[in-house]
């Protein structure tokens, strides 16, 4: 201890104790800080307060202006003298090294902020709202404002908060660490929102100090910067609590759902070429996405990331939108402005992995945390990226509030889940040796399927009616069953298998496709396993893959019709639909995320034609049941041929109960006039969608007149109808109502009725 003399000039030392936490003070390296700054009561029954001021010429008490002495020719400065002399609570003045005069309460006069609650169920990985308490928060201490600063870094022996209000020293302001929680802790006073800041860490074994953004920070500097700014408290004036009520109670399972899926940075841009603001972007893409038809946008990962050529997938603020396109609540607008306007927002979302940049969470305090320290477990080599340590509490926790912070603070409906695949399995993509087995000698990363099975229980129970899809390319079973039954507990699986086979058969010359229709049929088989959502995503229109139009084979009229054939067997074919901006009007070059879609082929027919189909298609779906209802279900669905191999023909109808349509696929660029289709209920039929439509900028071949039912049982269906198949085109028929049918029935019924029909079949 050390005493001083009431007029503060004398001073002695106690301990050598007391002059090592002095000298760890000035070297910046005391984990406790609190234990020798700030207002401590001294042997005599007196008080003596101590302060640690870089750059200070002098230092003193506001309250009574009572200087403090300079402890020999440090940053040190202190004052000892009787309790009543200086309050609790007490505000020190300072002139600096730049003669500016600083006043602002000691934040090493105040007690622990942080609740011992929060602390405990961080530390069970319970804490569904970890971003409430870490973070940078304007706060509130016995009636003096500020901002709470707190962080994870168990391995740390000194975190100090720094930014542009300490001219970034990490020697002014360390935090006090809360037990073995691993959670560092300041309350600095008069700090206000709009500051910029970071943590500096010196890790406790090897002594070296380095600066990290906050992984739970709101809001960062525009890149290449990577501090992160304190966001004021003021709630943002929702406006759409009527679509978050209906959402609670939203039959999704049998709603129809197309989605847009959108690179900001390029979808569209300024005059100049510079980024639009997030509420730019709301009213232009909200206009064309209500305009085509689609109910959902789907944003590729709009989490903070340095990396533009990333898309966003190398994330660094995992509770902070870019600010490439604005402030939070600009983002909060573009949600706001969505939902107000009859569109969902889901948000592409990177728990699987996290880049190595030296600012972010790798390495946090200076060892492996967020990751594991055995590259075998904590690498991806083929992204070069870190893997999250699913079996560590606070490490899912981070994950966890996440997924519920970007829910409950931005109203997002949904997640889709990047790289699951890569998540499930400890060899994914490694080879042997390359990978550690888990406790029972399996390739499944079991920490990692706790972590999804808890937090999709989580969300659904918390926030219903919000979805979260899983983007898995592999055999695993159940994944959007519930996980009491043993699922994973999605909402939704991409359907890679589907777009895979699909691509595949569409990029063979139409004359070869005959050897390969089992490509085609081969997804109904395995179609109502899952809550599948059929995806042609950025991943199909990047690296070479070349754009949808030009993965079509043919010449110029047979890639679009090749194109226009694929969309309408999308739309008709059971699961939820998504497509990648720029696919929905064939843009012919692939995706470059420099550059703004080429919205300049527009003024071409062909591509105006596949725009067009597009906006009916979504039309169609969304008004019909018989196209969305059952997705889901195998009754909603039945083939009337999937055995024309030859001719590559696909016959199929999509149902509700007794509604259906009836789909005729011909991908070939051979028309097939008198073709006789097999139908399951008599009538006259309607043809209420041919992608060979001159108006889609097909040749054509369409059947407008009225289709009669013949009483000939054809394709195990006791009528039939004889249509022209356009080439490389689709047919979507509507039956006639039942009440009709019956009608027809009975007439065909009676002694010399007569059938009208169309020229015989070939």
């Amino acid at each position: 201890m050390v005493n001083f003399s009431d007029n503060n000039r004398e001073k002695t030392v106690a301990s050598s104790q007391l002059n090592e936490d002095l000298q760890r003070i000035i070297e910046a390296r005391h984990h406790d800080p609190f234990s020798v700054l700030g207002r401590h009561p001294t042997e005599g029954g007196g008080i003596m307060v101590r302060a640690f001021v870089p750059n200070a010429i002098e230092v003193s008490i506001a309250e009574g202006g009572r200087p403090m002495q300079r402890v020999a020719d440090t940053a040190l400065f202190e004052w000892s003298g009787s309790p009543a002399e200086v309050a609790e609570r007490y505000r020190l003045i300072w002139r600096d090294d730049w003669h500016c005069e600083h006043i602002s309460f000691d934040p090493y006069c105040f007690p622990p902020q942080v609740p011992d609650l929060d602390l405990y169920l961080f530390g069970e990985g319970k804490h569904w709202h970890a971003y409430r308490f870490l973070g940078a928060h304007p706060h509130e201490a016995d009636g003096v404002g500020g901002v709470l600063f707190a962080v994870w870094a168990p391995n740390a022996e000194r975190v100090s908060v720094v930014g542009d209000f300490n001219r970034w020293d990490g020697r002014i302001y360390p935090m006090r660490v809360r037990g073995g929680s691993g959670v560092w802790e300041l309350f600095i006073p008069n700090l206000t929102p709009g500051v910029y800041y970071k943590f500096e860490v010196r890790n406790r074994h090897s002594g070296s100090v380095f600066l990290k953004s906050d992984p739970y920070g709101q809001r960062f500097e525009l890149r290449p910067g990577t501090a992160n700014i304190v966001v004021p408290d003021k709630p943002y004036q929702w406006t759409d609590s009527a679509w978050l009520e209906e959402r609670k109670t939203w039959d999704w399972l049998h709603a129809p759902m197309s989605i847009y899926e959108v690179h900001l940075g390029s979808w569209q841009r300024g005059w100049e070429g510079e980024f639009l603001n997030y509420r730019e972007l709301a009213r232009q893409l909200v206009d064309y996405v209500k305009d085509m038809g689609f109910s959902h946008i789907e944003l590729l990962p709009i989490t903070e990331h340095p990396y533009d050529p990333s898309w966003g997938y190398q994330c660094t603020g995992y509770y902070a939108p870019t600010s490439r396109f604005g402030e939070p609540d600009d983002f909060r607008y573009f949600v706001d402005y969505c939902h107000q306007h009859g569109i969902g927002v889901f948000l592409d979302w990177v728990p699987a992995h996290f880049p190595k940049d030296a600012q972010g969470l790798a390495r946090f305090d200076g060892e492996a945390l967020f990751e594991h320290e055995d590259p075998r477990r904590g690498e991806h080599k083929d992204w070069s990226t870190l893997i999250f340590n699913f079996g560590r509490y606070e490490v899912k926790n981070f994950l966890l509030s996440s997924a519920l912070f970007w829910l409950e603070e931005y109203h997002i409906d949904g997640l889709r889940v990047d790289a699951v695949a890569s998540m499930l399995y400890l060899d994914y993509s490694r080879k042997e040796g390359e990978w550690i087995p888990n406790q029972y000698g399996g390739r499944e990363n079991l920490e990692a399927i706790d972590f999804l099975r808890e937090m999709n229980t989580v969300v659904h129970d918390q926030h219903p009616g919000a979805l979260v899809m899983a983007e898995e390319s592999t055999s695993w079973p159940q994944v959007t069953r519930p996980t009491y039954v043993g699922g994973l507990g999605f909402s939704l699986k991409w359907n890679m298998g589907w777009m895979n086979d699909t691509l595949r058969y569409m990029s063979r010359e139409s004359i070869h496709r005959r050897y390969h229709h089992d490509l085609l049929t081969f997804s109904m088989l395995y179609a109502f396993t899952e809550n599948f959502l059929l995806p042609f995503s950025h991943d199909e229109v990047v690296h070479g893959k070349g754009s949808m139009l030009n993965k079509m084979p043919g010449d110029e009229w047979q890639r679009f019709a090749n194109l226009r054939a694929l969309y309408t067997y999308m739309f008709t074919h059971p699961g939820k639909k998504l497509l990648f901006m720029g696919t929905e009007f064939a843009q012919g070059t692939e995706w470059d995320n420099t550059q703004v879609l080429d919205w300049y082929v527009l003024q071409f027919d062909l591509h105006k034609g596949i725009q067009a189909l597009v906006k009916d298609l979504n039309r169609l779906y969304h008004d019909t049941e018989a196209l969305h209802y059952q997705e889901f279900e195998w009754q909603g669905f039945d083939w009337i041929d999937c055995h024309d191999a030859d001719q590559s023909i696909l016959a199929y109808v999509r149902k509700k109960d007794k509604d259906f349509l009836a789909m005729v696929v011909n991908f070939t660029p051979v028309p097939r006039h008198g073709y006789r289709l097999g139908v399951p209920r008599a009538g006259t039929y309607t043809e209420i969608l041919n992608s060979d439509a001159q108006q889609y900028g097909g040749s054509g071949v369409v059947n407008d007149y009225p289709l009669h039912t013949e009483a000939v049982s054809w394709m195990g269906r006791p009528y039939s109808l004889v249509l022209n198949l356009p080439p490389l085109g689709v047919l979507v028929l509507k039956p006639p109502a039942e009440v009709e049918a019956e009608a027809e029935e009975e007439a065909e019924a009676l002694p010399g009725a007569l059938s009208e029909s169309l020229p015989t079949p070939l």
